[in-house]
């Protein structure tokens, strides 16, 4: 028996691919489609709401972490964020990786769009995430000390290559989270899904463009010792190598998996709802 049959008598699906690839395919192109396929005023109050999902994370990791001055036991806290994220249906930057770049392989949305979502999640990301932080600061003067601290911290890094990998860190596991949490079969692994990650970035202290910038939006605030010049220059920084973290290290590898499945659909060999039905079989 050839390598072929025998995946297709193992297989329930007429792809000549193992069901969970097919089924991967299936969720990460229509999930993504939904998302490059938004209008405008759609996409921008996600991404808005997005950055003030993030603030409530950080609201509860600055609480924690006065509380406990525990980063770990802060970065748990902080997925509370991500969380909301998750339940709210709401957008964070490096998200927008391996969901809408299958569904633009796969032909249901194109590049321009995948720009679009890309330039609208950042910038409204870090809006709705200023508009929270300026909130914090204004109501909890109490806990400027551990703002100003926290973002001097991410602000100040040893060597460029610390912070090169750091960003890189951050961008995949931010991406690897939300492939895990689309793959997730009920809200409890969600919320611990969530967990970890918040665990991670934040206990490993890892450098997150939009994370990070409204914590340092809260510190600059706060009265900070950073200029606008410092943080864009830490933020371009940090944000090329967090997209090139989310797409190299977790998003090609699972796109050349299912290249063929993406490929299929593009062509028209399969359509989306076949490719659905044949993911459903399982």
């Amino acid at each position: 028996m050839t390598q072929k049959e025998q995946r297709e008598r193992l297989g329930q699906n007429d792809l000549d691919l193992e069901d969970g690839l097919v089924q991967e395919a299936s969720a990460t192109v229509t999930e993504g489609a939904a998302r490059l396929n938004r209008k405008l005023p759609e996409l921008i109050v996600t991404g808005l709401f997005g950055g003030i999902d993030v603030g409530l994370g950080i609201l509860a990791m600055i609480l924690v972490k006065q509380a406990t001055g525990s980063d770990i036991l802060a970065g748990m806290a902080f997925g509370i964020g991500l969380l909301a994220l998750k339940l709210a249906h709401s957008e964070l930057f490096t998200e927008e990786f391996l969901l809408p770049l299958n569904a633009v392989l796969a032909g249901e949305a194109n590049w321009l769009q995948l720009v679009r979502l890309w330039v609208i999640s950042l910038a409204t990301n870090l809006v709705g995430g200023a508009a929270f932080a300026w909130l914090i600061v204004l109501g909890l003067p109490d806990y400027h000390a551990v703002l100003v601290d926290t973002a001097l911290g991410y602000i100040d890094q040893p060597s460029l290559a610390v912070m090169i990998g750091l960003s890189l860190l951050a961008g995949a596991t931010i991406t690897l989270a939300t492939r895990m949490q689309q793959g997730a079969t009920n809200q409890v692994v969600t919320a611990i899904v969530c967990m970890v990650t918040g665990l991670l970035v934040i206990g490993f202290g890892m450098l997150h463009g939009a994370i990070n910038a409204i914590m340092i939006f809260a510190a600059m605030f706060a009265g900070a010792d950073i200029s606008i010049l410092q943080f864009l220059q830490w933020f371009v920084i940090v944000i090329v190598f967090n997209m090139l973290g989310g797409l190299l290290v977790i998003a090609l590898p699972r796109v050349i998996r299912t290249y063929r499945v993406l490929k299929a659909v593009r062509r028209g060999e399969i359509s989306l709802e076949e490719l659905q039905a044949q993911a459903s079989q399982d």
